[in-house]
């Protein structure tokens, strides 16, 4: 099945600077994104193409949907991008915070990219953990392409990762090691029973989410963080994360990376788009020290 989607943008948004800041996407033809994922609910996946056509409109395709799911997918892949997120008063952040300002004008207001679910985010950490970025990434992509559904989008195929139902039938997997598969069970049992639903990890309290994640074998505070973070994608929390800091150091000209109390202050100016302007200050910081080595 092919359904054909569009959405209207609700903020600044500029597709093409953002995948210069969280790129690895494949390309699709005549411009846009693919990805493809399992589907939260886990009865299938899909392959989802997404294109700015507008400044204020993002277009594409669902490919290999139920005819009634389409819209499910297509929501799910807005998420990603955090397009599913009303960003009109993004910009009101950076009238509040000038150093802010300037930093999300030269950015291009860039959004968060999130994992594909809490689900791939957990499985991501587990998988990686102890490894280069680099690393665990290739494992995940020789996992989906032994293990996940395919699909053919524009001449190019794509895989997405295995769904939970098919993760937890695997007795083996490339790259993972006998105590990284037992914890890959756990991720893909709890995925099934809905505890790591995009939904409900938004809907709980942050120290709530934190703590039933914590509670999957292997997830500690740092994984959780990620997972509740960056898989759920929370818009208004505080991660407080080392390159985070260090970002605040550089554009805020401190001595020092900044104590939690001195975060909370100047992020007070960020509501309610904390997250998103953290993420702001981990790109920009990363890119200061890739340009600068």
């Amino acid at each position: 099945m092919l359904s054909t989607m569009q959405t209207r943008v609700a903020g600044p948004y500029d597709m093409a600077r953002q995948n210069e800041y969280f790129g690895g996407w494949t390309q699709a033809a005549g411009g846009g994104v693919v990805m493809a994922f399992p589907v939260e609910g886990w009865t299938h996946s899909a392959a989802v193409v997404l294109r700015q056509s507008a400044p204020d409109t993002v277009d594409g395709e669902v490919h290999g949907d139920p005819a009634d799911a389409g819209a499910q997918a297509w929501r799910q892949a807005l998420a990603v991008l955090s397009l599913d997120v009303d960003g009109t008063g993004y910009p009101q952040v950076g009238e509040r915070d000038p150093i802010l300002g300037e930093l999300q004008r030269e950015h291009a207001y860039v959004r968060p990219v999130l994992f594909h679910s809490p689900y791939e985010a957990a499985c991501a950490f587990v998988i990686g953990h102890r490894m280069r970025i680099e690393q665990g990434r290739a494992i995940r992509q020789r996992i989906a392409r032994a293990h996940g559904e395919a699909f053919a989008v524009d001449g190019v195929t794509v895989h997405a990762f295995p769904a939970p139902e098919r993760l937890r039938r695997c007795t083996e997997l490339p790259g993972v090691d006998d105590e990284k598969l037992v914890r890959l069970h756990g991720i893909a049992d709890a995925a099934l029973d809905g505890r790591l639903d995009r939904a409900r990890l938004r809907a709980m309290p942050v120290a709530d989410a934190l703590a039933d994640v914590r509670r999957l074998r292997g997830i500690g505070e740092f994984f959780a963080a990620g997972i509740v973070m960056r898989g759920a994608g929370l818009v208004d929390a505080l991660p407080g994360d080392e390159m985070t800091r260090a970002g605040i150091q550089r554009r805020y000209r401190m001595p020092a990376p900044p104590p939690d109390a001195e975060v909370e202050r100047l992020a007070g100016a960020w509501r309610p788009y904390r997250m998103w302007c953290s993420v702001l200050l981990h790109a920009a910081e990363r890119r200061a020290r890739a340009t600068a080595s």
